[in-house]
């Protein structure tokens, strides 16, 4: 689905074991090298190599009228007849900008940017009212919104922390999960009812990232629920990766997005 991109930049560092059949893995973190020799003043600012920022030029900030309410987002692409549509939701404390910021995160957020415009794509980021039902409500209608102008177009959504909450009802959501084609949680949490939902039920795949040393969201807890859904569906589209001694914020930068969406457009 995705061409190459930058991928030997963003490559994942070496690997430290493999489980679960080859659905978990254990990813070499380093903060020296994958924070303070990636960027050009740590977590502010990445090396120029990166990125490239000419995909503004496809960028708009816009205001969306649902019948739920009125949406600030942020959109890169395709609006019309895009290929595949990419949702990022922000964890506490964030907002729109965070996933449309060139330059934090070792510029990954870049490279989703420019992944989605040099195939045919759509990125969206938004802002939501909270974590919960009504903050749901607002994605959920945000997304069917595009997705009526892009009827062939699967909807990969990506959790940040707390925006797992919304992740996982949107799995179950009546509107929202016949046109999911994978959902993305980096370092954030579980939730049982995923076991029952919609999703669940048709095997949209599910990639968890997440640092070794989280201290907000445990990396044990979340590889306990990712091991319960192999429990439950032996064979269920499910990957886990786990970046040693990363931090919370660790996946967001470390992450895979060509490698992720790749799998996931094939793996039902």
């Amino acid at each position: 689905m995705l061409a190459p991109y930058k991928d030997d930049l963003f490559a994942y560092p070496r690997l430290l074991a493999e489980a679960d059949g080859g659905r978990h893995f254990t990813v070499d973190y380093q903060s020296k090298r994958d924070i303070n020799a990636r960027d050009a003043v740590p977590e502010r600012r990445v090396n120029q190599q990166y990125i490239d920022v000419g995909v503004r030029r496809d960028q708009q900030d816009l205001l969306a009228t649902t019948e739920v309410a009125r949406i600030p987002h942020i959109a890169v692409g395709k609006q019309q007849n895009a290929r595949f549509i990419v949702v990022y939701l922000y964890g506490q404390g964030g907002n729109r900008r965070q996933g449309m910021d060139d330059f934090t995160f070792g510029g990954n957020f870049n490279r989703i940017k420019n992944l989605a415009v040099r195939n045919g794509g759509l990125y969206l980021t938004t802002d939501f009212s909270d974590f919960a039902a009504a903050g749901a409500k607002q994605v959920a209608s945000l997304i069917a919104l595009y997705a009526a102008h892009s009827p062939g177009a699967a909807v990969y959504v990506a959790c940040g922390s707390m925006g797992g909450g919304i992740c996982w009802r949107l799995a179950d959501d009546a509107q929202v999960a016949p046109k999911l084609g994978g959902l993305l949680l980096f370092g954030s949490h579980w939730d049982e009812k995923f076991l029952s939902s919609r999703a669940f039920q048709r095997r949209v795949p599910v990639f968890f990232g997440h640092g070794g040393d989280d201290k907000v969201f445990p990396v044990e807890n979340q590889e306990k629920f990712f091991r319960s859904i192999l429990s439950k569906a032996p064979n269920y589209p499910a990957r886990f990766v786990r970046f040693e001694t990363g931090s919370h914020g660790t996946p967001i930068r470390m992450s895979d997005w060509r490698g992720t969406l790749n799998w996931m457009a094939t793996a039902r």
